[in-house]
Protein backbone atom coordinates (compact mmCIF):
# COMPACT_ATOMS: atom_id res chain seq x y z
CA UNK A 1 0.00 0.00 0.00
CA UNK A 2 1.40 3.37 -1.05
CA UNK A 3 1.17 6.41 1.18
CA UNK A 4 -1.44 9.04 0.37
CA UNK A 5 0.61 12.15 -0.46
CA UNK A 6 -1.14 14.03 -3.25
CA UNK A 7 -4.46 15.79 -3.68
CA UNK A 8 -6.16 16.99 -6.86
CA UNK A 9 -8.39 20.08 -6.97
CA UNK A 10 -10.39 20.54 -10.22
CA UNK A 11 -10.75 24.34 -10.44
CA UNK A 12 -11.29 24.88 -14.17
CA UNK A 13 -15.07 25.38 -14.10
CA UNK A 14 -16.63 28.59 -15.39
CA UNK A 15 -18.86 29.24 -12.37
CA UNK A 16 -21.84 30.17 -14.54
CA UNK A 17 -24.25 30.01 -11.59
CA UNK A 18 -22.40 32.99 -10.09
CA UNK A 19 -22.36 35.30 -13.07
CA UNK A 20 -21.70 38.19 -13.32
CA UNK A 21 -19.33 37.91 -10.31
CA UNK A 22 -17.36 35.07 -11.91
CA UNK A 23 -16.87 36.89 -15.19
CA UNK A 24 -13.55 38.17 -13.83
CA UNK A 25 -13.12 36.30 -10.51
CA UNK A 26 -12.82 32.49 -10.32
CA UNK A 27 -15.63 31.03 -8.24
CA UNK A 28 -13.00 29.33 -6.08
CA UNK A 29 -11.71 32.77 -5.07
CA UNK A 30 -15.05 34.09 -3.83
CA UNK A 31 -14.68 34.70 -0.12
CA UNK A 32 -16.44 32.89 2.70
CA UNK A 33 -16.06 35.33 5.61
CA UNK A 34 -12.41 36.38 5.13
CA UNK A 35 -10.78 33.70 2.96
CA UNK A 36 -11.51 32.22 -0.45
CA UNK A 37 -13.49 29.03 -0.85
CA UNK A 38 -10.44 27.14 -2.12
CA UNK A 39 -8.51 27.87 1.09
CA UNK A 40 -11.02 25.92 3.19
CA UNK A 41 -10.70 22.90 0.90
CA UNK A 42 -6.90 23.07 0.81
CA UNK A 43 -6.80 23.35 4.61
CA UNK A 44 -8.84 20.15 4.86
CA UNK A 45 -6.33 18.32 2.67
CA UNK A 46 -3.29 19.64 4.52
CA UNK A 47 -4.73 18.65 7.90
CA UNK A 48 -5.06 15.11 6.53
CA UNK A 49 -1.33 14.98 5.82
CA UNK A 50 -1.40 15.77 2.11
CA UNK A 51 2.03 16.90 0.93
CA UNK A 52 1.48 17.94 -2.69
CA UNK A 53 -1.40 20.09 -4.01
CA UNK A 54 -2.35 19.64 -7.68
CA UNK A 55 -4.69 22.18 -9.27
CA UNK A 56 -6.39 21.48 -12.61
CA UNK A 57 -7.08 24.98 -13.90
CA UNK A 58 -8.31 26.75 -17.01
CA UNK A 59 -8.13 30.13 -18.69
CA UNK A 60 -8.51 33.19 -16.43
CA UNK A 61 -7.64 31.12 -13.35
CA UNK A 62 -4.12 32.53 -12.89
CA UNK A 63 -5.19 34.37 -9.74
CA UNK A 64 -5.44 30.98 -7.96
CA UNK A 65 -1.79 30.31 -8.70
CA UNK A 66 -0.89 33.83 -7.54
CA UNK A 67 -2.86 33.33 -4.33
CA UNK A 68 -0.74 30.35 -3.31
CA UNK A 69 2.50 32.18 -4.11
CA UNK A 70 4.50 34.58 -1.92
CA UNK A 71 3.59 38.24 -2.38
CA UNK A 72 6.77 40.03 -1.41
CA UNK A 73 5.36 43.55 -1.66
CA UNK A 74 2.43 42.70 0.60
CA UNK A 75 4.62 40.90 3.13
CA UNK A 76 7.06 43.82 3.22
CA UNK A 77 4.25 46.34 3.67
CA UNK A 78 2.70 44.38 6.52
CA UNK A 79 6.08 44.04 8.23
CA UNK A 80 6.85 47.76 7.83
CA UNK A 81 3.49 48.72 9.28
CA UNK A 82 3.80 46.36 12.22
CA UNK A 83 0.93 44.11 11.13
CA UNK A 84 2.58 41.07 12.65
CA UNK A 85 -0.62 39.11 13.26
CA UNK A 86 -1.80 39.43 9.66
CA UNK A 87 1.68 38.59 8.35
CA UNK A 88 1.95 35.50 10.54
CA UNK A 89 -1.46 34.33 9.38
CA UNK A 90 -0.48 34.64 5.71
CA UNK A 91 2.82 32.84 6.26
CA UNK A 92 1.07 30.01 8.08
CA UNK A 93 -1.23 29.51 5.08
CA UNK A 94 1.62 29.60 2.57
CA UNK A 95 2.39 26.20 0.95
CA UNK A 96 6.04 25.20 1.11
CA UNK A 97 8.12 25.67 -2.07
CA UNK A 98 7.63 22.87 -4.56
CA UNK A 99 4.43 21.53 -3.00
CA UNK A 100 1.95 23.03 -5.50
CA UNK A 101 1.52 22.10 -9.16
CA UNK A 102 -0.80 23.50 -11.82
CA UNK A 103 -2.00 21.99 -15.08
CA UNK A 104 -4.73 23.07 -17.50
CA UNK A 105 -7.82 21.19 -18.55
CA UNK A 106 -8.17 23.36 -21.69
CA UNK A 107 -11.54 21.84 -22.66
CA UNK A 108 -14.66 21.74 -20.42
CA UNK A 109 -15.25 18.00 -20.75
CA UNK A 110 -16.37 17.20 -17.22
CA UNK A 111 -14.98 16.07 -13.88
CA UNK A 112 -13.60 12.81 -15.22
CA UNK A 113 -11.60 14.66 -17.85
CA UNK A 114 -10.30 17.15 -15.27
CA UNK A 115 -9.05 14.28 -13.10
CA UNK A 116 -7.41 12.63 -16.12
CA UNK A 117 -5.53 15.88 -16.85
CA UNK A 118 -3.67 15.42 -13.54
CA UNK A 119 -2.38 11.95 -14.46
CA UNK A 120 1.28 12.87 -15.02
CA UNK A 121 1.47 14.97 -11.87
CA UNK A 122 -0.09 12.23 -9.75
CA UNK A 123 1.89 9.40 -11.30
CA UNK A 124 1.50 5.83 -10.05
CA UNK A 125 0.20 6.82 -6.60
CA UNK A 126 -3.13 6.96 -4.80
CA UNK A 127 -4.52 10.49 -4.60
CA UNK A 128 -7.18 12.46 -2.82
CA UNK A 129 -9.73 14.32 -4.92
CA UNK A 130 -11.52 17.26 -3.32
CA UNK A 131 -14.21 19.16 -5.20
CA UNK A 132 -13.46 22.84 -4.54
CA UNK A 133 -17.10 23.91 -4.51
CA UNK A 134 -17.82 21.85 -1.41
CA UNK A 135 -16.89 23.22 2.03
CA UNK A 136 -17.33 20.76 4.90
CA UNK A 137 -17.92 21.77 8.52
CA UNK A 138 -17.59 19.23 11.33
CA UNK A 139 -15.80 18.45 14.59
CA UNK A 140 -13.57 15.96 12.77
CA UNK A 141 -11.71 16.51 9.51
CA UNK A 142 -13.39 14.54 6.73
CA UNK A 143 -10.28 13.82 4.66
CA UNK A 144 -8.34 12.83 7.79
CA UNK A 145 -10.99 10.23 8.60
CA UNK A 146 -10.95 9.00 5.02
CA UNK A 147 -7.15 8.72 5.10
CA UNK A 148 -7.41 6.69 8.31
CA UNK A 149 -9.82 4.30 6.59
CA UNK A 150 -7.52 4.06 3.56
CA UNK A 151 -4.56 3.16 5.77
CA UNK A 152 -6.55 0.20 7.10
CA UNK A 153 -8.07 -1.00 3.84
CA UNK A 154 -6.18 0.29 0.81
CA UNK A 155 -8.34 0.44 -2.29
CA UNK A 156 -10.58 3.43 -2.94
CA UNK A 157 -12.50 5.50 -0.38
CA UNK A 158 -15.50 7.77 -0.90
CA UNK A 159 -17.05 10.24 1.55
CA UNK A 160 -20.81 9.91 1.89
CA UNK A 161 -23.67 11.68 3.62
CA UNK A 162 -27.20 10.74 4.44
CA UNK A 163 -30.08 12.35 2.57
CA UNK A 164 -33.81 11.92 2.91
CA UNK A 165 -34.71 8.60 1.25
CA UNK A 166 -37.19 10.35 -1.02
CA UNK A 167 -34.37 12.59 -2.31
CA UNK A 168 -31.98 9.75 -3.20
CA UNK A 169 -32.87 9.98 -6.90
CA UNK A 170 -31.06 13.34 -7.07
CA UNK A 171 -27.60 11.96 -6.20
CA UNK A 172 -24.98 9.31 -6.75
CA UNK A 173 -26.00 6.63 -4.23
CA UNK A 174 -24.07 3.65 -2.86
CA UNK A 175 -24.96 0.29 -1.36
CA UNK A 176 -23.51 -0.35 2.11
CA UNK A 177 -21.77 -3.62 3.00
CA UNK A 178 -20.04 -4.84 6.15
CA UNK A 179 -18.33 -2.42 8.53
CA UNK A 180 -14.56 -1.94 8.30
CA UNK A 181 -12.60 0.26 10.76
CA UNK A 182 -14.39 3.66 10.71
CA UNK A 183 -16.21 2.91 7.45
CA UNK A 184 -17.72 0.05 5.45
CA UNK A 185 -17.46 -1.81 2.19
CA UNK A 186 -19.42 -0.51 -0.79
CA UNK A 187 -21.48 -3.08 -2.65
CA UNK A 188 -22.72 -0.89 -5.50
CA UNK A 189 -22.84 2.64 -6.89
CA UNK A 190 -25.82 4.05 -8.76
CA UNK A 191 -25.96 7.48 -10.37
CA UNK A 192 -29.37 9.12 -9.75
CA UNK A 193 -31.41 5.93 -9.22
CA UNK A 194 -35.06 5.89 -10.19
CA UNK A 195 -37.35 6.89 -7.29
CA UNK A 196 -37.88 3.98 -4.93
CA UNK A 197 -34.95 1.90 -6.25
CA UNK A 198 -31.98 3.39 -4.35
CA UNK A 199 -29.87 0.86 -2.41
CA UNK A 200 -29.50 3.34 0.49
CA UNK A 201 -29.77 7.03 1.33
CA UNK A 202 -25.98 7.56 1.28
CA UNK A 203 -24.86 10.03 -1.38
CA UNK A 204 -21.39 11.03 -2.60
CA UNK A 205 -20.48 14.48 -1.25
CA UNK A 206 -17.33 15.50 -3.12
CA UNK A 207 -14.40 13.79 -1.37
CA UNK A 208 -12.54 10.77 -2.77
CA UNK A 209 -9.36 8.74 -2.39
CA UNK A 210 -8.66 6.96 -5.68
CA UNK A 211 -6.07 4.58 -7.03
CA UNK A 212 -4.07 5.60 -10.14
CA UNK A 213 -5.70 2.85 -12.24
CA UNK A 214 -8.62 5.26 -12.63
CA UNK A 215 -6.50 7.16 -15.18
CA UNK A 216 -6.30 4.16 -17.52
CA UNK A 217 -10.08 3.92 -17.46
CA UNK A 218 -10.57 7.64 -18.02
CA UNK A 219 -8.14 7.49 -20.95
CA UNK A 220 -10.78 5.72 -23.06
CA UNK A 221 -13.91 6.67 -21.12
CA UNK A 222 -16.82 7.52 -23.41
CA UNK A 223 -18.80 10.65 -22.75
CA UNK A 224 -21.82 10.19 -20.54
CA UNK A 225 -24.41 12.51 -19.02
CA UNK A 226 -24.19 16.08 -20.28
CA UNK A 227 -21.90 14.86 -23.08
CA UNK A 228 -19.05 14.94 -20.54
CA UNK A 229 -16.56 12.37 -19.28
CA UNK A 230 -18.10 11.36 -15.97
CA UNK A 231 -15.96 10.28 -13.03
CA UNK A 232 -18.76 8.10 -11.67
CA UNK A 233 -18.81 6.03 -14.87
CA UNK A 234 -15.07 5.39 -14.49
CA UNK A 235 -15.43 4.50 -10.80
CA UNK A 236 -18.10 1.94 -11.69
CA UNK A 237 -15.61 0.23 -14.01
CA UNK A 238 -12.82 0.44 -11.44
CA UNK A 239 -15.09 -1.16 -8.85
CA UNK A 240 -15.02 -4.37 -10.92
CA UNK A 241 -11.25 -4.48 -10.37
CA UNK A 242 -10.68 -2.96 -6.93
CA UNK A 243 -12.45 -2.60 -3.60
CA UNK A 244 -14.32 0.58 -2.67
CA UNK A 245 -15.04 1.71 0.87
CA UNK A 246 -17.26 4.42 2.29
CA UNK A 247 -16.93 6.86 5.16
CA UNK A 248 -20.06 8.59 6.45
CA UNK A 249 -19.46 12.30 7.01
CA UNK A 250 -21.77 13.59 9.73
CA UNK A 251 -21.15 17.33 9.57
CA UNK A 252 -22.54 19.97 7.22
CA UNK A 253 -21.70 20.31 3.53
CA UNK A 254 -22.07 23.66 1.79
CA UNK A 255 -22.25 23.66 -1.99
CA UNK A 256 -20.57 26.98 -2.71
CA UNK A 257 -21.09 26.45 -6.42
CA UNK A 258 -24.54 27.99 -6.06
CA UNK A 259 -25.60 31.23 -4.32
CA UNK A 260 -27.78 29.52 -1.71
CA UNK A 261 -24.99 27.23 -0.49
CA UNK A 262 -22.53 30.10 -0.59
CA UNK A 263 -24.69 32.25 1.68
CA UNK A 264 -25.20 29.32 4.04
CA UNK A 265 -21.45 28.77 4.23
CA UNK A 266 -20.81 32.42 5.07
CA UNK A 267 -23.37 32.41 7.84
CA UNK A 268 -22.25 29.08 9.29
CA UNK A 269 -18.52 29.85 9.18
CA UNK A 270 -19.00 33.32 10.66
CA UNK A 271 -21.27 31.98 13.38
CA UNK A 272 -18.65 29.35 14.29
CA UNK A 273 -16.11 32.08 15.08
CA UNK A 274 -16.05 33.42 18.64
CA UNK A 275 -15.30 36.95 17.42
CA UNK A 276 -18.31 37.01 15.07
CA UNK A 277 -20.95 34.76 16.60
CA UNK A 278 -22.82 37.45 18.56
CA UNK A 279 -22.83 39.83 15.62
CA UNK A 280 -24.17 37.17 13.23
CA UNK A 281 -26.98 36.30 15.63
CA UNK A 282 -27.88 39.97 16.10
CA UNK A 283 -27.99 40.59 12.37
CA UNK A 284 -30.10 37.47 11.79
CA UNK A 285 -32.61 38.59 14.42
CA UNK A 286 -32.77 42.09 12.92
CA UNK A 287 -33.38 40.74 9.41
CA UNK A 288 -35.97 38.14 10.38
CA UNK A 289 -37.70 40.39 12.86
Amino acid sequence: MKKLRKAVFPVAGFGTRFLPATKAIPKEMLTVVDRPVIQYVVDEALKAGIEHLIFVTGRNKGVIEDYFDIQYELYTTLETRGKAEALDQLKAMQPAPGTTSFTRQQEPLGLGHAVWCARDLVGNEPFALLLPDMILQAQTNCMSEMASLYEKTGGNVISLQECKPEDAYKYGIVGRGKDVHNGYELTEMVEKPAPGTAPSNLFINGRYILQPEIFDILETQERGAGNEIQLTDAMLKLKDLQAFYGYTFTGRTFDCGNPEGFIEANLAMAHARADMKDHVEAVARAITG
